[in-house]
C-alpha cells in the first residue's frame, strides 16, 4: 500500500469520525429541546452553552472506564440526553424527565444512573469530586481519566480553587477540566459580579496547562485538547454563548425562562 493511499484512508476515517460526532450532536440537541419543551423546565440556556463540550467529551475523548463529572448540574437535561444517546438510559426513561418520582430530576442524582458517578448541582463541588477520583486512580496506578465540566459562575466558589490547588499539587494529569466560559451566571455577567479575568493566567499560576477553545466548535475543542503536553494538569477554557441559538441567547433570561412552543418549532424545523 502506498503512502498516498494510506494518507487517503486516514483522511477518510477522520472525516467519517467528524460526521458521526456531528450526527451525535444534532441528535442530542433534538432530544434535549423536546425534553425542555414537553416539561417547560428551566435552564435550557445552561444546557445549550455546553452541549458541544459534553458531546465532544462523551463521544470522542472518553473510554469505557473513564468518568464524566458535570459540575454545573443545572444542565442535567443535557447529560440525560447524552446518556440516552449512548444507550446508558432508555428513551422511556427520558419520558419521565422532570416528573414526580423520576430519577431524571432537575439536577443529576447520586448513585441512581449509570454514567453519573455523583450527584451535582450544589455549585463548586464538581472539581473537588474529580480531584478525589483522580488521586484515587493515580494511587491505584490505573489509566482512567476524569473529565470535569464546570460553569464559569461557580469559579466564584472557594472550593473550586481549593480543588485546583489540590489537582496541581498532586499533578493529577488524569483530570481534565473544561470550563464553560459563557460569561453569564444566575444574577448577571460574571465580570460584573466577581471578576475572573485574566482567567488563563490565574489557572496557569495554579500550575495548569491552559488552552482556549470555541466551545461550540468541535474542531476547536479537538485542537485545544490535542495541545495537551501531559506535563501538567489540563484546563480548557471554552468560550461559549449562553443559550446558543435561542432568541434570548447571551442573556440572563435564558438561564430561567422555559422554551416556548414557537421557539421549539423554529429550532427543530
Amino acid at each position: 500500500m502506498t503512502i498516498t493511499k494510506i494518507q487517503t484512508i486516514t483522511c477518510n476515517m477522520r472525516t467519517k469520525k467528524k460526521m458521526m460526532l456531528e450526527s451525535r450532536r444534532a441528535s442530542v440537541k433534538r432530544r434535549l429541546l423536546a425534553m425542555y419543551k414537553k416539561t417547560k423546565a428551566i435552564h435550557v440556556g445552561c444546557s445549550l452553552s455546553c452541549l458541544e463540550i459534553v458531546v465532544f467529551i462523551k463521544f470522542e475523548l472518553m473510554k469505557i472506564e473513564d468518568q464524566l463529572i458535570l459540575s454545573k448540574g443545572h444542565a442535567a437535561a443535557l447529560l440525560y440526553s447524552v446518556l440516552a444517546e449512548d444507550g446508558s438510559i432508555t428513551e422511556k426513561d427520558i419520558e419521565t424527565f422532570y416528573k414526580d418520582g423520576t430519577y431524571l430530576s432537575a439536577h443529576p442524582p447520586a448513585s441512581k444512573i449509570k454514567g453519573i458517578p455523583f450527584g451535582t448541582g450544589s455549585l463548586g463541588h464538581g472539581l473537588s469530586i474529580a480531584a478525589g477520583f483522580g488521586l484515587a486512580n493515580k494511587l491505584k496506578g490505573t489509566t482512567k481519566k476524569i473529565f470535569c465540566v464546570t460553569s464559569d459562575g461557580e469559579l466564584d466558589e472557594g472550593s473550586t480553587w481549593e480543588a485546583a490547588l489540590f489537582i496541581s499539587h498532586h499533578n493529577l494529569k488524569n483530570v481534565v477540566w473544561f470550563i464553560d466560559r459563557n460569561g453569564i451566571q444566575g444574577f448577571g455577567k460574571t465580570e460584573e459580579i466577581l471578576k475572573l479575568e485574566p482567567l488563563n493566567k490565574k489557572l496557569e499560576s495554579f500550575g495548569f496547562q491552559v488552552t482556549i477553545a470555541d466551545g461550540h466548535d468541535l474542531d476547536s475543542l479537538r485542537n485545544s485538547f490535542s495541545m495537551f503536553q501531559n506535563e501538567k494538569p489540563l484546563a480548557i477554557i471554552c468560550n461559549t454563548i449562553k443559550g446558543k441559538t435561542l432568541e434570548l441567547e447571551n442573556t440572563v433570561d435564558c438561564h430561567y425562562l422555559p422554551l416556548t412552543e414557537q421557539e421549539f418549532l423554529k429550532l427543530t424545523n
